[in-house]
């Protein structure tokens, strides 16, 4: 009777206690929550696709082989490798490097994007084993690759077309361009067929082809090409049986379907963000419509999404104009500003050149590379990006926390902060001078300017006066 008393006792205190210590870890992560960035164990939550590891701080630049240079092969992509890596680049993605499809084609050397083949590569770009040599160089220094893949649909003269005709989508009884999931009507893609996901078989042989390219070239991941066009439940199908033979990293050239993020991808397209930042670059929008875009989307996509933020790549510069064409003189602003917001920012081939043209995309038209005039810019930031931990993608960063200035619509002010590293942000989006007024204090501290390496110390009502089109990238 004493001894059940006793235990009763001790085990009320027991649960009494444990009930003490959980409110104090409650209130401990409640205050911790409020007034610190998060610790690793927050970097990865129940649902989230795997990543490895090194996609936690990585940059990505986006390599056209047939204009990359004069020869438009894979050992000239090679030779520039240690050039990349000095510039802050992590991951290299290739546009695609298959055979090209003649049947169809457009213009004089067709689009890379219309695959003849998805196990061989293109030989105007090289031979299987130089391929295999750019990756293995590129591994030796520290980089990773990833394929551009072409999922939704082939070239008319694919191997596919006569091995497996049933693999393909008809309209009544023939063979069709892409059909718009959204419309259900075939598009104007005159230079690819479509392909029909409901045939297990095709699917099988897709998994297989995108197997492949781990096993026989150790290829890091994969670029999917309007992934959205391709079933979800075809991703869901496809990630296991990529992970089982190394962890990649997948990017979804698409942003309507968050879902991905459940399925496959460890990253999508943020291009809501790039239209954005030019409707701001043009006067067709103020600089403080970014927070509601941001609040927009961390409401749509999971908590531990992260989108490649970009002012280029090949379908923007070709299709819609040169970074100046879309920037203006406010250019560098906007490349700032999408390296340091959430996101992992994107280089594509010749900004660090200064690209002044819309690249061709039938024909041959090679990059002028000039002295990289731009190169130590990016270099700025890409490695800022490594070495200061709120830079950092998704969950492993810290968030975008901004600084309340009174003039919001012309400035975009913001800090982020992950443990014990910070990093704040001033970015005139007008091509008027600025003086603003700081408000809130979580940003005060000694910093120093990544550009100019001058010290900063920014305190709270303290005002700042900026140029047009001016940036303060601040790290402590």
């Amino acid at each position: 009777m004493k001894k059940s008393y006793l235990a009763v006792l001790f085990s009320a205190l027991v649960l009494l206690g444990a009930l003490v210590l959980l409110k104090a870890c409650r209130n401990t992560s409640q205050n911790q929550s409020e007034t610190s960035a998060p610790t690793d164990s927050d970097t990865t939550v129940a649902g989230a696709i795997p990543a490895p590891d090194w996609a936690r701080f990585a940059t990505i630049y986006e390599v056209n082989t047939r204009q990359f240079s004069a020869q438009g092969t894979f050992k000239a992509v090679e030779a520039q490798l240690p050039r990349l890596k000095e510039m802050g680049v992590d991951i290299v993605w290739l546009m695609p490097i298959y055979p090209i499809s003649q049947k169809n084609k457009k213009g004089e050397l067709g689009s890379p994007y219309a695959v003849a083949d998805y196990k061989a590569v293109n030989p105007a770009y090289g031979t299987p084993a130089e391929f295999k040599t750019l990756v293995t160089r590129a591994h030796a220094l520290g980089l990773r690759v990833i394929l551009d893949w072409v999922p939704n649909h082939t070239g008319w003269d694919h191997v596919w077309v006569k091995e497996h005709p049933d693999w393909y989508t008809k309209i009544k009884g023939h063979m069709t361009t892409p059909v718009d999931p959204t419309t259900g009507k075939p598009t104007d893609w005159t230079d690819v067929v479509d392909l029909n996901y409901n045939n297990p078989d095709m699917r099988q042989g897709m998994i297989e082809a995108m197997q492949y390219w781990l096993k026989e070239y150790d290829i890091d991941g994969y670029r999917c090409d309007v992934a959205g066009f391709v079933p979800n439940d075809f991703w869901a199908e496809l990630r296991p049986q990529l992970d089982k033979i190394k962890m990649v990293f997948m990017l979804a050239e698409w942003e309507d379907e968050p879902d991905h993020f459940k399925s496959c991808f460890n990253m999508n397209y943020g291009w809501s963000m790039h239209t954005m930042l030019k409707a701001i670059a043009k006067g067709a929008r103020t600089a403080d419509k970014i927070d509601s875009l941001r609040e927009a989307n961390q409401k749509r996509f999971p908590a531990w999404y992260y989108q490649m933020m970009f002012t280029q790549n090949h379908d923007e510069n070709t299709n819609n104009g040169t970074l100046a064409e879309s920037f203006g003189p406010g250019a560098d602003a906007f490349v700032v500003l999408s390296s340091t917001l959430e996101g992992m920012p994107l280089v594509y081939n010749g900004m660090e050149s200064n690209l002044n043209k819309r690249l061709a995309f039938f024909e041959k038209d090679t990059i002028s590379w000039g002295n990289y005039a731009k190169s130590d810019f990016f270099e700025a930031l890409l490695t800022l990006k490594h070495r200061n931990r709120a830079l950092w993608n998704g969950l492993a960063g810290g968030k975008v926390l901004k600084i309340p200035t009174d003039h919001d619509d012309k400035v975009y002010a913001f800090y982020r902060q992950r443990d014990s590293d910070r990093v704040a942000v001033m970015v005139n989006l007008s091509g008027e001078p600025q003086t603003i007024r700081l408000e809130g204090n979580g940003f005060v501290g000694t910093y120093t300017d990544v550009f100019s390496h001058q010290s900063m110390e920014l305190k709270s009502a303290m005002t700042v006066t900026l140029k047009p089109w001016e940036y303060r990238v601040l790290t402590n």
